[in-house]
């Protein structure tokens, strides 16, 4: 499929969607590997490929505010527009073989097997949508005239120009905020940190996409006190105190395996300096943690979404998503009943139309 966000210079095609704005040679790849030139254009050559399905609980994006304990279908295609030492899908997303594209279906085939699954949602995932942009507008576009949301799982890394539709095209988002120093980003994912706090906060203040964070805390790369500080503040600051962070557990996988697993403790750390610096949803993800897991009250400290990992085990919310006991509106996008998917993982085929 031709592409978007491309001009020419002279004998090259420049593609302009990220800031690797790479310049392309006749049959060369941009670094994502999936945009490519071919003629005198840019092309994604995976619209319509995907790396396979799966349906998730929501929790798992991870999203704690937007339709709880509800599914979502979720996929991925191949390659990426980072380079993270650490990436904890390194198999899709430098995937260069065409056999990891194994799943064949249209936007609206997907749309249709999600709501035939009863899917509250679709998400791009497992690699980052940014680099097939066209490919996930066109399934956002599918699946809001169905009544189904869309949900964009990414690291932010895309420029301004595609920024704002990209992610106004989005009901919700969960962006990866890795660290928070350049030398971090450069080092470790190949990226800048400007351009991740520039997507946060044009989503925020600039589009209705339902916004959460994630940051994969990793031992002796970002897990400082000073850091996570300096981190929650600007995230309170730019964005405001009510924006779910969602802390994760780091396991040694890719070309960091020389690093040790996440504990706990640091984890429970890192999530109290986030209260501490006035942040009031603060998640625990990838260990067993029933307090990091709930959605506390910040007006009466009462619990009201209590989780066991992605099960719901117990909520309090009104209709209106309200505390009952302060009033107190939780900000995200509620349901006047939660879901009850609970932790399943369940893989589904979807089957291209007929010739």
């Amino acid at each position: 499929m031709r592409a978007r966000w491309w001009h020419t210079e002279g004998d090259r095609v420049r593609c302009t969607l990220c800031p690797r704005e790479c310049r392309l040679a006749e049959g060369q790849r941009g670094f994502c590997f999936v945009r490519m030139r071919e003629g005198d254009e840019l092309v994604l050559d995976t619209y319509g490929r995907s790396s396979g399905f799966c349906i998730d609980p929501i929790e798992k994006k991870p999203l704690a505010h937007f339709h709880p304990g509800t599914s979502v279908l979720s996929f991925g295609t191949a390659g990426c527009n980072l380079g993270c030492r650490y990436c904890q899908n390194w198999d899709i997303s430098t995937s260069r073989e065409w056999d990891t594209l194994a799943a064949e279906a249209g936007p609206v085939e997907i749309a249709e097997t999600a709501r035939s699954y009863g899917c509250r949602s679709v998400a791009f995932t497992y690699n980052d949508p940014v680099i097939f942009a066209e490919y996930a507008l066109d399934v956002a576009a599918a699946c809001r005239e169905r009544g189904i949301a869309a949900v964009a799982v990414s690291a932010g890394y895309i420029n301004a120009p595609a920024r704002t539709e990209f992610f106004g095209a989005m009901d919700a988002a969960n962006i990866d905020l890795k660290g928070f120093s350049p030398d971090f980003y450069r080092r470790i994912t190949g990226g800048r940190l400007e351009t991740v706090l520039e997507t946060l906060t044009t989503i925020r203040h600039e589009t209705d996409c339902w916004l959460e964070i994630t940051t994969l805390v990793i031992p002796g790369h970002n897990d400082s006190d000073e850091g996570l500080r300096a981190m929650a503040a600007w995230i309170r600051r730019e964005l405001g105190p009510d924006v779910p962070w969602h802390l994760s557990a780091f396991h040694p996988d890719f070309r960091m395996r020389d690093v040790p697993p996440t504990s706990p403790g640091s984890l429970i750390r890192a999530r109290q300096i986030g209260l501490e610096e006035g942040l009031q949803y603060v998640y625990t993800g990838n260990i067993h943690h029933t307090e990091g897991d709930t959605t506390w009250c910040p007006g009466c400290g009462d619990p009201l979404i209590r989780r066991d990992w992605y099960r719901i085990d117990h909520y309090r919310l009104t209709a209106a998503g309200s505390c009952p006991t302060c009033g107190l509106r939780v900000p995200g996008v509620f349901d006047p009943e939660p879901g009850t998917f609970g932790r399943r993982r369940i893989p589904v085929r979807i089957m291209p139309p007929p010739p």
